[in-house]
């Protein structure tokens, strides 16, 4: 029943075998990958930078919640460890948008808020989204805005920092640890 644009990142031990166990773990049901994009840590926190990456996924027989349940799960296999708000991780899945076709679905719920309050603000989640989904828009405050936008809005120190690496989650298995 649902599509979902889901960022994941890691800053903390095999970096890109963790993002590639998340492709893998969604197997047939990911639509689209962006590249691995090396990010500075945002929230102020001193710690490693992250490889970033986007995956759309799609399954008819998935609502929102499972996309949460499935990422919530591949980080426990990442022994995730929530320690310090914005804090280093081994591995972190975030639900961006999910929706039906094209038609978002919107969730005040504080266990999964739709889309993520914070999407619209950081450039490691808007690049690689427009990587893979150059159309793409997210509801910001009651109006359906284009990702292109958002991103042109915010600080060019932060849309700059988000450097697109020669690393692949398919294909070729290199190190990035």
């Amino acid at each position: 029943m649902s599509r979902a644009v889901l960022s994941i990142g890691s800053n903390m031990g095999d970096r890109l075998g963790y993002l590639r166990g998340v492709v893998d773990g969604f197997g047939d049901r990911v639509v689209a990958v962006s590249s691995v994009y090396s990010t500075p840590p945002w929230g102020g926190i001193d710690q490693d930078d992250y490889l970033n990456a986007v995956v759309l996924v799609d399954d008819p027989d998935l609502d929102c919640r499972d996309w949460l349940a499935e990422g919530q799960r591949m980080e426990q296999a990442a022994e995730r460890v929530r320690v310090i708000r914005w804090g280093a991780r081994t591995l972190d899945v975030d639900v961006v948008w999910c929706g039906t076709g094209t038609e978002p679905i919107l969730s005040d719920d504080p266990v999964l808020t739709l889309p993520h309050p914070q999407a619209r603000h950081r450039a490691f989640v808007l690049v690689p989204w427009l990587e893979v989904e150059p159309d793409a828009a997210l509801p910001v405050d009651g109006a359906v805005r284009p990702v292109r936008e958002l991103l042109a809005e915010l600080a060019a120190e932060e849309r700059d920092g988000v450097l697109r690496t020669e690393l692949s989650l398919s294909g070729e298995r290199g190190s990035a640890s």
